[in-house]
């Protein structure tokens, strides 16, 4: 199952340096609009320390982490809904993405431009919030216009979906959102197929200074706005992390302490977005392979299973479970086995974050 995190912003807002240092893609970074047109796309490791310790008990053959993949988006300007500066281009790569990472500038340079001739981190949100709600509710009128022609038929189930597509379209008109509406499952359901940009969640990077890594007025005025959402705030220096990404790995902790960082921006942003996809980690573990992967908060234990391999799934059988806390104390499965630390679990298992599992299946 793939993720993927959409980063978006205004032009020259550092999208494509921050893209650079989580990928070391060498994606294009330059002083002018629009220097990205198709989206650039990177998969990345989501950092986690507890992988490193389970392969210490192991001594495996190889050591898999678990990966997120980011896509930067070229920047976006006011009119972008109606085709401005490429902006239904642009757009249609944000429908594409399960959530959205939003950079906004919060440090001034004279050498680099600001479309918008000021550095203002609230106008920059609204100008990007304003071209997805716009986009929004085009894509809902139409909807509408179509749910409304079905319903003539008196189906209660389509009557019932364009009443909420319709309360969706209101609360858009009203500035509101959907987050109130999304509570609702019929709701959800009915706007599901439309893939509106509106109820992707949302990360904000504020990019700073170096001096300002510990926040200043941009960052604050930043903060008191995402804390009226669902969304999450982190702070970077988008060129710092660019230097950071470029060091030896040994060289990297000297250069975190000489700033005063227990860890960099990156692996912040990186396991924001995991939090954000609503995502958590399960492992297997073995002689030949420790290997961490992804699933939703919330996945059974078949659904785990099936992330390794669709026969998994299919046959599932059930599931030798050991909690992360249990493997590491206990020195391994051995000791956890021993301990009376390991579990079957069956189908109806969910998963905890940090797991240890091995699947028996047959098909």
């Amino acid at each position: 199952m793939g993720f993927r995190c959409g980063i978006v912003g205004l032009p020259n807002i550092g999208k494509s340096t921050l893209f650079n240092a989580l990928t070391r893609a060498g994606a294009q970074a330059e002083n002018y609009p629009f220097c990205t047109i198709d989206p650039n796309v990177g998969i990345v490791e989501v950092p986690d320390l507890r992988l490193q310790k389970i392969a210490a008990l192991i001594n495996p053959k190889s050591v898999i982490p678990t990966a997120i993949e980011f896509v930067d988006i070229a920047g976006l300007v006011a009119g972008a809904s109606k085709g401005e500066g490429l902006g239904n281009r642009f757009l249609a790569h944000i429908r594409e993405v399960d959530a959205i990472i939003h950079v906004v500038r919060a440090f001034r340079d004279d050498d680099i431009t600001h479309v918008a001739g000021k550095v203002d981190p609230l106008a920059d949100v609204a100008t990007i919030e304003t071209e997805l709600a716009l986009a929004d509710l085009e894509t809902l009128e139409r909807g509408i216009e179509r749910t409304a022609k079905a319903a003539k038929t008196g189906d209660k189930k389509i009557l019932r979906e364009l009443e909420c597509l319709r309360q969706a379209n209101q609360a858009l008109n009203e500035g509101q959102g959907f987050q109130r509406l999304l509570q609702d499952s019929d709701v959800a359901t009915a706007l599901m197929p439309l893939c509106l940009l509106s109820t992707k969640p949302v990360l904000y990077v504020a990019n700073v200074s170096e001096q300002d890594l510990a926040g200043n007025e941009q960052v604050a005025q930043l903060r008191e706005h995402v804390q009226k959402t669902d969304a999450q705030l982190v702070v970077v220096s988008a060129a710092i992390e660019q230097e950071i990404s470029e060091l030896d790995p040994d060289e990297r902790s000297s250069f975190l302490d000489d700033l005063g960082l227990a860890e960099s921006g990156l692996d912040r942003v990186i396991q924001a977005g995991y939090v954000l996809l609503g995502l958590q980690t399960f492992f297997t573990a073995g002689p030949k392979e420790v290997r961490a992967w992804t699933v939703r908060i919330g996945a059974t234990a078949p659904q785990a299973a099936g992330e390794i391999h669709t026969d998994f799934e299919r046959g599932f059988i059930r599931a030798e479970t050991i909690a992360y806390d249990d493997f590491i104390v206990n020195g391994g499965e051995h000791g956890a086995r021993e301990a009376g630390r390991l579990r079957l679990e069956g189908k109806d298992y969910v998963l905890s974050d940090g797991d240890i599992m091995h699947f028996r299946f047959n098909v």
